[in-house]
């Protein structure tokens, strides 16, 4: 049994697969991930483990891993992947960034895919037919921009994503607000997945994060292919190879 951790700042998403089967998944406050991590270690008995650190790291699982006799990787540049990296800093690629794009390759082999993650940050990945990734973008994610809003302007307030619908056009600071920050980040997707469509044929777009759900409701034109677990599936098959 494979146990696959994501170590974000703010959230630790854990799961457990049998070969390429996800078994469980949860996500735990970062902060208290560790005293839940022994019971299920201690109750599935996994074998092997892949560590994804985005965020800070866990103080004491190395010795949790030992003493439960956890063979552990961590997440980097330096295993085994199922892709080649046509990237100029490899030693930079963030650990989300590889596990998203080897889930999309272990979702859709093959072919030429972009990959959009709406999180804290937006990150855009591609990777061609030949499964040879080639890099993409980074923008920041909505909360980031309703705070740099507020940081960087003396006057304008903090504001949080309402629940209701955003008018394309604001009645007020407020909305005008809301409207410039979803309406802006609607728009890059759209143009980065148009984009992307005129220049490689036969192109699947994957659309996953925290805030995919959100955008997927604003987002009309473009067709995606929604993963809510594309990162835990791409550490699992990572995880595959190397064992």
């Amino acid at each position: 049994m494979n146990l696959i951790i994501d170590i974000g700042n703010t959230n630790t998403k854990i799961a457990l697969f049998n070969g390429n089967k996800m078994l469980k998944h949860r996500s735990y406050s970062s902060k208290k991930v560790m005293s839940y991590l022994e019971d299920i270690i201690r109750h599935n008995k996994p074998k092997y483990a892949l560590i994804s650190e985005v965020g800070n790291k866990l103080t004491g699982i190395e010795n949790l891993f030992k003493k439960y006799k956890v063979q552990h990787y961590n997440l980097s540049t330096k295993l085994k992947l199922p892709f080649e990296i046509d990237y100029k800093t490899p030693e930079t690629l963030g650990a989300d960034r590889i596990a998203l794009v080897a889930g999309a390759i272990a979702n859709q082999p093959n072919t030429n895919k972009l990959i959009i993650d709406a999180g804290t940050c937006i990150t855009y990945d591609f990777v061609d037919e030949n499964n040879v990734y080639h890099g993409g973008a980074i923008s920041p994610g909505i909360d980031l921009r309703f705070k740099s809003l507020n940081d960087y302007t003396a006057k304008l307030p903090l504001l949080k994503l309402p629940k209701e619908k955003i008018p394309l056009t604001g009645y007020d600071t407020k909305t005008s607000i809301e409207a410039g920050v979803i309406w802006g980040l609607v728009n890059e997707i759209e143009w980065f997945s148009v984009k992307y469509n005129l220049k490689y044929k036969d192109l699947t777009i994957f659309l996953t994060g925290g805030s995919q759900k959100l955008l997927d409701s604003y987002i009309k034109n473009m067709i995606f292919v929604v993963s809510k677990f594309i990162l835990l599936e791409g550490m699992n098959s990572i995880l595959n190879l190397n064992k």
